[in-house]
Formats: C-alpha cells, sequence, structure tokens
C-alpha cells in the first residue's frame, strides 16, 4: 500500500507546493483536488491543486515532470458534488467537469483513479432517485471504459446539516445500496474510495464490507471519527449527524487502524491509502494542518510499510 493524504486540506498551496511537502514528509502519493476555479460551497470543497477546465498536453507534461521530480505520484483525482442534484444547472456543471477529469486522468499517469460521489435529491427515496441514477451513471461509466480509468465513489452520504434532510446528497452510502449499484452497472471500471468513518458515525460495521467488497476498492480514505455516547443517547440518530459525532485524525477516534489495515492486506488491496484531515482542532492555521498530515503518517505508518 502507498500512503498519501488528499490535497484540500492545503488550499493556499500549489501543486508544486504540495507534491514538495508530500516528499519532503515521505509521503508515497497524494489525491489532488479539483474543483472547477471558484468559490467553495462548503468547507473542503472548491480546491483547485489541478485545473482540469482548459487542460492539454502541456499542462499534462508539466504534471508529470512535477511528480516525477517530488517522486510522489497523484493516486486520485478529486471532485465531490451532487451529480444528482434536483437543481439542473448545478447538476450539468458537476457532469460535464466529472466527465472532463475521466479524460484528463490517463494523461497524468497509469492508474488515476477519479474520486466522487454518486450524488442524490436529498428530498427523495432512494428508489425515487433511482430513475436519475440509471440515467447519469451508465454513460459515465462507458466513458470511463474508453478512458482506461477506474471511478472510485465514496461512501460520504453528505448528511451534516437540515439542508440535506433527511438522507443527504449521496446515494452510495451502505453495502446494500454498493450491491445495487454494481448489479445496475457491473463494469470494473467503477467501485469505491472507501472511508470507514461514515460507517462508524451510521453505527455500521466498517470491517465487514471490506471482505465483500475487496474486487470494488479502488481507493482509500483514512479519516477517523469519535461518537459522543452521551450527546447520542440526548439528540438520537434522526439528529444530524455533526450533534453526536466528530471527525477526528487516525487515532484520535473510535477505528482501530490496526484491525482495519490487517484486514485490508488481507483483501489483497495494495492501493492508496490517502489521509483526510478534517479535525477542527488541528485547522488554525497552515503550519497545524501540515502538522496535522505528519502526525496522521507517523501513527498510520505502525500498519502502513
Amino acid at each position: 500500500m502507498k500512503l498519501g493524504f488528499v490535497s484540500a486540506i492545503l488550499p493556499e498551496l500549489s501543486l508544486q507546493e504540495v507534491l514538495t511537502f508530500a516528499a519532503d514528509s515521505g509521503f508515497e502519493c497524494v489525491e489532488l483536488m479539483c474543483w472547477p476555479v471558484g468559490k467553495a460551497e462548503r468547507r473542503y470543497a472548491g480546491v483547485t491543486h489541478l485545473n482540469a477546465t482548459d487542460f492539454d498536453e502541456e499542462q499534462a507534461r508539466i504534471v508529470r515532470e512535477l511528480t516525477a521530480s517530488a517522486g510522489v505520484e497523484i493516486s486520485g483525482l478529486g471532485y465531490y458534488p451532487n451529480l444528482l442534484s434536483a437543481d439542473e444547472n448545478e447538476a450539468e456543471i458537476a457532469l460535464t467537469h466529472l466527465q472532463k477529469l475521466i479524460t484528463v486522468a490517463p494523461q497524468i499517469g497509469v492508474g488515476v483513479v477519479v474520486n466522487t460521489f454518486v450524488g442524490r435529491n436529498p428530498a427523495l427515496s432512494v428508489d425515487a432517485n433511482w430513475l436519475r441514477f440509471t440515467q447519469v451513471w451508465p454513460g459515465l461509466i462507458r466513458l470511463a471504459e474508453l478512458h482506461n480509468v477506474r471511478i472510485g465513489i465514496e461512501n460520504c452520504p453528505m448528511y451534516f446539516s437540515s439542508d440535506e434532510w433527511p438522507s443527504g446528497k449521496n446515494l452510495a452510502t451502505s453495502p446494500a445500496i454498493w450491491r445495487r449499484m454494481f448489479s445496475e452497472i457491473p463494469s470494473s471500471n467503477w467501485g469505491l474510495n472507501y472511508d470507514p468513518s461514515h460507517l462508524v458515525w451510521q453505527q455500521m460495521d466498517y470491517l465487514k464490507p471490506l471482505r465483500e467488497f475487496a474486487s470494488r476498492l479502488v481507493h482509500v480514505h483514512a479519516k477517523d471519527v469519535r461518537i459522543d455516547r452521551d450527546r447520542l443517547d440526548d439528540v438520537g440518530v434522526l439528529a444530524t449527524p455533526l450533534e453526536y459525532h466528530v471527525p477526528k485524525l487516525p487515532g484520535l477516534g473510535d477505528i482501530d487502524w490496526g484491525r482495519f489495515f490487517s484486514v485490508l492486506g488481507d483483501t489483497g488491496y495494495d492501493g492508496a491509502v490517502c489521509i483526510e484531515v478534517e479535525d477542527r482542532a488541528y485547522e488554525q492555521n497552515l503550519e497545524t494542518r501540515k502538522a496535522a498530515l505528519r502526525q496522521s503518517a507517523r501513527y498510520l505508518r505502525q500498519f502502513v510499510s
């Protein structure tokens, strides 16, 4: 496995600066954020370390040279919008940009994954969203097949506020839905960008799916989470999730990372594991965020050779 990080936590750095930091800190890879240039609509979104909008072969050459010089690979291109938004303009912009990323990924290097969300209209049930899913995603996967690119779907429900009630903005939240997705579109060109923390706060087993979906693991996020049991007892699971849980650095939450990597290794997975920092205790400034990445790496090196 290769240990890396998600670049969203370093928005003020250039691509070269991100890669230099990664190399100096002993990381093997980075998942680069590739949002369209513009104002972020939420935390950790809107970060652009690779601008795919007007990407051409010359820019691809520069990126390849930068990664080769740093000795750091790009594990994935990250873009996490709502492709099934009820706002047709929002959904169309997201679709167009994701299509562009799929064409850009193979220009950067072999095996670069495009990581994203399936999307969802939170006001509708899974079944009611399914028609839109079948209209949007088969074409995207065909495009990925054409360019020999794998798409990694992160399992974050995107349910953090009353605006996302009652079910969040991403369909791909549970094994039951993953089975249905992969049955609907059985292509091997897409799978999971697996983040165990999202299963923890949903009160789900975060190890069991690793075995069942071993062949669908294309990328992994390392983020921890701490459940406030007293608060959960007070507000219940129907409260918005941030009322009873908080994202933490690996080793500071409820995930047993030794067991996680033990099972992950048993599946045969040998791809990227990218630290995702969303721990507010480390977000005072750029240096504390860099320190968060280094601290996380020191901890996870126990389990990743």
